[in-house]
C-alpha cells in the first residue's frame, strides 16, 4: 500500500484517544516507515504520551504522542511523533509541569529500510512515466510541480472517514460554527496526501516515502481551497550495501490558491508566505 495512506490508517487509529477533540494537529518528527504494508494486513496501533506544554492563553495546550503501528504479527510499519492542540477541560485549572521532548532534526540515512527480496536493477523508468532517477537530482534543485488540485467538502470528509479518523473539526458543521475558524477544516493528513500525489510531477520514479523527518501544518485548508506543491531535494544518499537503489531527502512545500512557481516557502525575517499550508521533509526511495 502507499505509504502515506499507510501513515492515515496508524493516525487514524490514534484520534479517539488523542485527538478527537483537538483544535488542530500542527507537526510531525522521527517518522520512520517499517515493512511494507499488503492488501489483507491487519493494522493496529499504541501511543504514549511523551510531553505537555500549557499555551500562553492558558485555555489550550499542546500534546507531544509518539506511536507505533504494527501488523497481525506485530512487525512494525510506522513510527512517528506528532504534537497536537487541546482545549483545556477547566482554564483556570493549574498547569502541568512543562516537558518538551528532544526530537531528531531528521531520520538519520542508515536506519531508512529496504523492502526485503526487491531488486532494481532492471526498473524501467518508461512504466512510471518520467526518466529521471537518483543520479539525476542535485542538491538544492527545486522542482515546481505545477498541477493544482481543488479540495472539494465530500471529498476530504470521505477520504478522512474512511481513515476511521473522526476528530470533529472535520466533520461537525455545527460545533465548528463557533469555533476559531468559523468552519470545518481538512485533515492535515489529507493534504499530505495531496502534497505527495502532486510530487509525481517531477519525482515520479521516487516509490515509496522511507521517513517522514519533520513536518509542519502552517496553516489550515478548507474545503474549495486549490492545493500546488513543490520541492526541494535537501540530501542524497547511498545505501550501504545496494547500487540498484538511493534515498532523496526532499522538503516538499505545498500552498494554496498560487502559482508554485515562485517557490513560497519561509522568508528571511523567519514568518511562512501567506499561501503556504504544509511543510514537509522526508526521505524517499529511488532507483539509480
Amino acid at each position: 500500500l502507499d505509504d502515506i495512506l499507510v501513515f492515515n490508517m496508524i493516525f487514524g487509529r490514534t484520534v479517539p484517544d488523542i485527538s478527537l477533540n483537538a483544535i488542530a494537529n500542527l507537526g510531525y518528527a522521527e517518522g520512520l516507515f517499517g515493512v511494507p504494508v499488503i492488501p489483507g494486513d491487519t493494522l493496529t496501533a499504541t501511543s504514549e504520551i511523551i510531553g505537555v506544554k500549557e499555551n500562553s492563553n492558558a485555555e489550550t495546550g499542546i500534546v507531544y504522542v509518539r506511536t507505533v503501528g504494527v501488523n497481525q504479527v506485530d512487525e512494525q510499519v510506522l513510527e512517528y511523533v506528532r504534537w497536537v492542540m487541546v482545549a483545556k477541560r477547566d482554564a483556570s485549572s493549574p498547569a502541568p509541569e512543562t516537558h518538551v521532548p528532544d526530537l531528531a532534526g531528521a531520520v538519520a540515512a542508515e536506519r531508512l529500510g529496504i523492502p526485503e527480496d526487491t531488486s532494481f536493477g532492471d526498473y524501467d523508468p518508461a512504466a512510471a512515466g518520467g526518466p529521471y532517477l537518483w543520479e539525476d537530482y542535485e542538491i538544492g534543485e527545486k522542482i515546481d510541480h505545477a498541477d493544482g488540485m481543488t479540495i472539494e467538502a465530500a471529498e476530504h470528509q470521505l477520504a478522512t472517514r474512511l481513515y476511521q479518523n473522526n476528530a470533529r473539526v472535520h466533520f461537525n458543521r455545527f460545533s465548528e460554527r463557533n469555533s476559531r475558524f468559523g468552519r470545518r477544516i481538512v485533515y492535515g493528513g489529507h493534504v499530505i496526501s495531496i502534497a505527495r500525489g502532486l510530487s509525481f510531477n517531477g519525482l515520479a520514479n521516487a516509490f515509496r516515502v522511507a521517513a517522514i523527518n519533520s513536518g509542519r501544518h502552517v496553516a489550515p485548508v478548507f474545503a474549495g481551497d486549490t492545493l500546488f506543491a513543490w520541492s526541494e531535494v535537501v540530501d542524497k544518499a547511498s545505501i550501504a550495501g545496494r547500487d540498484d537503489v538511493a534515498a532523496l531527502r526532499l522538503r516538499t512545500i505545498s500552498c494554496k490558491d498560487t502559482d508554485p512557481g515562485g517557490f513560497p516557502g519561509l522568508g528571511a525575517d523567519g514568518a511562512y508566505a501567506a499561501e503556504v499550508v504544509l511543510d514537509l521533509d522526508y526521505w524517499v526511495l529511488m532507483p539509480r
